[in-house]
């Protein structure tokens, strides 16, 4: 793969001199158009030419504007970073629409480093690949523009660079221990790296593999490539992305057939005075499991979603009362802010991701995407349905890293919800709560049972089950979270 690399492309000094003050105007420009548009760069810079990525690094701030373009270089994972997901570290710095975000190495470094190290096996490297592929689809079907570039240098002329740093140190100074790493294991690399950069290289992110021996050549290619890239995006509008169903069922429920919530039996009740003493019991049970929980490293991330007026709040509230304060961590989701718009709608909620140990609690979630955002329209149909495939791969990169994962939809019926809604306009404390949305919402309660009833079938996995509790009684419902949590946390711990 890479021998396509090695066929001597040169640029003389004089005519890159000539060509670079142009090509830095047009491409200021249109930077400066980007900053107006809906779409983010994301530039990868992989390859065994550590030197060459340095320098063309070096030449992309020279030739645009610096300010609005941010630099990741990243090393080993931190101890931070190795107790979340290892996506994480690349979610988080993700670039804003607008602006540009430049990638050392990279998510497909990190891999071929790894895999050489034998920290990971065939199998182990097999899924970071799909993990690799299913991310990079993620962002190009969100609107970004990924452009990767694979610097190759052939082993010959990595040991004359390495040979000539050694005879002039002072001229010599970008080689270091690092270089001569490379180079020690340079044919034993180069398959993993082959094999990786062709199953990473696809038609929505292709690989641009490039000869780094002539830096002039090098350099401007990538900037040219880099140009035209973004120009061409810029005058013509991203094709509409087909959904990826990825193989998964696709729902075929029609206006008149039963749900899931159906199954569900809402006439469970508990006795007030029966559901004091579980409610200690249990709570009790979960001050211990977390305890535990903390020490082994860990992580719980609980999703409440449910019907307005489902008691979600009240189901929080017993949780937290069993857990230390330091220990988690509640995220209220409502619309996405400014910030939050200029990301893929998963960013928000991968940079909340718990350390080890800890418990973090969204009230509301990623599913709003295929319910609230499905029904209301603020997502296009293409949106929404790759969502699911989406939200799958993201849960279970959690369940991957350890993370217990627990989803809970908590159903009341359309009588129950009224009665409620009443009580709050009763209540001078809970009179904030009701909005003329809340009505308007139950107009669209088929439209929900039916998202509902998909949603379930499509991500509810054996990793990251939907467990759909009955609420119209409180107590039961309360005390249902609290046995289920309790349950999960038994089993992981052992």
């Amino acid at each position: 793969m890479f021998e396509a690399a090695e066929v001597g492309h040169k640029i003389r000094k004089a005519e890159y001199e000539t060509l670079v003050p142009q090509l830095r105007v047009d491409l200021v420009n249109a930077q400066y158009d980007l900053r107006q548009a809906d779409f983010p760069v994301i530039i990868v810079i992989a390859g065994n030419d550590r030197a060459g990525r340095n320098d063309i690094l070096r030449k992309l701030h020279e030739v645009m504007d610096a300010r609005f373009m941010q630099t990741n270089a990243l090393g080993p994972p931190t101890e931070e970073e190795l107790e979340r997901p290892r996506f994480w570290r690349y979610w988080r710095r993700l670039p804003p629409r607008g602006r540009i975000g430049i990638f050392l190495g990279a998510w497909v470094g990190a891999l071929i480093r790894e895999r050489f190290d034998s920290t990971l096996n065939p199998m182990q490297v097999r899924q970071q690949i799909d993990h690799i592929r299913r991310f990079e689809e993620h962002l190009v079907n969100d609107g970004a523009l990924l452009l990767k570039f694979w610097l190759h240098l052939p082993k010959q002329e990595l040991k004359k660079r390495l040979k000539q740093a050694r005879k002039h140190p002072e001229r010599g100074w970008q080689v270091d221990t690092e270089d001569w790493e490379i180079y020690s294991r340079y044919d034993k690399v180069l398959p993993i790296a082959e094999q990786v950069v062709r199953e990473t290289s696809t038609g929505e992110a292709p690989w641009h593999v490039v000869e780094s021996t002539d830096p002039h050549y090098r350099n401007l290619h990538i900037t040219r490539t880099i140009l035209e890239s973004l120009t061409r995006r810029l005058t013509q509008p991203q094709a509409v992305v087909s959904p990826s169903g990825n193989g998964q069922v696709v729902n075929t429920i029609t206006e008149d057939d039963p749900t899931i919530l159906d199954r569900v039996d809402l006439s469970k009740k508990l006795p007030r005075a029966e559901y004091r003493a579980q409610l200690r019991t249990y709570q009790a049970q979960l001050n211990r499991l977390t305890r535990q929980a903390r020490e082994v490293g860990l992580a719980s991330v609980l999703v409440f979603e449910g019907w307005d007026a489902a008691g979600k709040g009240g189901v929080i509230r017993r949780l937290i009362t069993a857990m230390d304060p330091v220990n988690f961590q509640i995220v209220p989701i409502a619309a996405p802010t400014e910030e939050e718009k200029a990301h893929h709608y998963l960013w928000r909620f991968w940079r909340h991701l718990p350390r080890a140990g800890r418990v973090l609690i969204f009230d509301r979630s990623w599913y709003g995407r295929i319910l609230v955002e499905r029904i209301e329209g603020f997502a296009s149909e293409p949106e929404w349905r790759r969502a699911y495939s989406e939200i799958n791969a993201f849960e279970e990169q959690l369940s991957e890293h350890g993370v217990l994962l627990m989803k809970f939809w908590l159903h009341i019926d359309a009588d129950e919800q009224m009665r409620r809604f009443q009580a709050r306009l009763n209540t001078p404390y809970k009179k904030y709560k009701m909005t003329e949305e809340d009505y308007r919402n139950r107009e669209k309660w088929r439209d929900y049972e039916l998202a509902l009833h998909e949603m379930v079938q499509r991500t509810s996995t054996e990793y990251a089950p939907w467990h759909l509790v009955a609420a119209n009684n409180k107590p039961w419902a309360r005390v249902e979270v609290l046995k289920l949590h309790c349950r999960q946390l038994k089993r992981r711990l052992g």
